[in-house]
């Protein structure tokens, strides 16, 4: 800060050292602006002036020419195309505005000046910024989420509306109600919409409404008028009394680009009051035409439907017939059953008959000869036992032959003969003496018992 403040200052100096200048030095007229330009320039920065907007001139190039006036003094003002365009309004003769602009000098008349870099309505500034808080406070509490907007009616009974009722925007509202829906009743609940207090009137309004419950949807509307005329609707009691409302609430408030507090958390928002009042309520015309379309729709929805029943009655009579002509038929037809049955069954019992004579003939013929079967069997039972005998003589003989070979082989046998078989203690036969030990005892084995011997010498 200090820094700047220096700055300033030697520039200030300079351009004071600069103007310092001889008695007798001659200065040209545009040296001389020149000079008190920088000298205005520097000396003021971009600063706010407020005052009243005279003689405005908007020129065909964009550029905006008034006088900023207040009751001791006035000085032109210029706001150039290029910010011009970005205001989101139209100044008028006699507006109270803030500018923020550069102090300057129009060299080409020598006019003292204010070149406007932006322009906003006098009191807006802060007006707004209020504005912008709540809203955003009240937008993080969720008051204005949508899923919280309760639905309108789509037949309401009974609207209320709160308003004033020297307000334009009463007449709107009772005339359009009146003319696309007269039968619907209005409850009008009066209050002051502007100035000091009209919020509270505002809410208790809306707080009666909601307590007696004997309207179906409610109308806040207003005409137009600047920020400071529609703020009441913007203070933070009245979007809560909306929302604590338990009967649906529609707001009409200024114009279309006017937007308040009032308008974001209520359950639906109309551009304008004539807006508000179309919205809640049906036009009799169009229902009147609705019923009509539908009237017309159900009578030929009605007329097909008779006819398709009349063609079903004419089927089912025809289809309908006497119970003793459908017995006399079903007797009919059980006769003839019958008939094709037995004939049925005689044929079927013909062809088994021919068929089993057919099979008994030919069994007759697979019949075996038993004589000559019996024949065969003797004969075949003599030769049985002719072969049987001489099997068994022949088997007799070599049996015989075999145990004559047997008998010389049997070791028994030579043991009868004398001699005796020796064994060592192992079981193992003794073939050769020279197996033996001196001193070995040896077993002795003859035709009828045994003994042990020690061998005392050997050959």
């Amino acid at each position: 800060m200090w820094i700047g403040y220096n700055r300033r200052m030697s520039q200030e100096q300079e351009l004071a050292r600069g103007s310092k200048r001889l008695p007798s030095e001659i200065l040209t007229v545009t040296a001389l602006a020149r000079s008190v330009r920088d000298l205005l320039e520097h000396r003021y920065p971009l600063l706010w002036v407020a005052g009243e907007i005279s003689n405005l001139v908007l020129a065909k190039s964009g550029h905006a020419y008034f006088v900023l006036k207040d009751p001791q003094a006035q000085v032109r003002c210029v706001m150039f195309r290029n910010r011009h365009q970005y205001l989101d309004w139209q100044p008028r003769e006699g507006m109270r505005v803030e500018v923020q602009a550069l102090v300057t000098l129009y060299e080409p008349r020598g006019d003292f000046q204010l070149n406007v870099e932006t322009m906003r309505r006098a009191g807006l500034g802060a007006l707004f910024e209020a504005f912008l808080r709540l809203r955003d406070k009240l937008e993080k509490e969720g008051l204005f989420d949508v899923e919280k907007k309760r639905a309108l009616p789509d037949f309401p009974r009974r609207v209320g509306v709160i308003t004033s009722l020297q307000a334009a925007a009463l007449s709107d509202v009772l005339t359009t109600l009146k003319r696309r829906n007269p039968s619907i009743a209005v409850v009008v609940y009066p209050v002051p919409v502007q100035g000091e207090g009209s919020g509270a009137r505002i809410e208790a309004a809306l707080e009666i409404a909601g307590r007696r419950r004997d309207c179906d949807v409610l109308l806040l509307v207003r005409g137009g008028g600047s920020i400071e005329d529609l703020w009441a609707f913007n203070e933070e009691a009245v979007a809560r009394a909306i929302r604590a409302c338990p009967i649906p609430v529609v707001t009409g408030i200024g114009h279309e680009t006017d937007l308040t507090i009032a308008d974001l958390a209520a359950d639906r928002r109309a551009p304008t009051p004539t807006a508000s009042a179309e919205l809640v309520s049906p036009a009799r015309g169009e229902l009147l035409a609705s019923i009509g379309e539908l009237t017309a729709r159900l009578r030929a929805q009605t007329r097909r439907e008779l006819e398709s029943r009349m063609q079903l009655v004419d089927l089912l009579s025809r289809r309908l017939v006497h119970p003793g002509i459908t017995l006399r038929v079903q007797r009919e037809i059980l006769g003839h059953l019958l008939q094709r049955h037995a004939q049925a069954a005689s044929r079927i019992l013909s062809e088994r008959r021919g068929r089993v004579v057919e099979l008994a003939q030919r069994a007759r013929l697979r019949l075996p000869d038993i004589g000559e079967l019996s024949a065969v069997s003797q004969q075949l039972i003599a030769r049985l036992r002719v072969a049987t005998g001489t099997t068994l003589s022949r088997a007799a003989a070599v049996c015989a032959r075999l145990d004559s070979g047997l008998a010389h082989l049997d070791p028994a046998a030579v043991l009868e003969r004398g001699y005796s078989i020796v064994t060592r203690k192992n079981g193992e036969v003794v073939l050769d003496s020279a197996a033996l030990t001196l001193g070995e005892t040896v077993a002795l084995r003859f035709a009828r018992g045994g003994a042990q011997a020690r061998v005392d010498a050997k050959d």
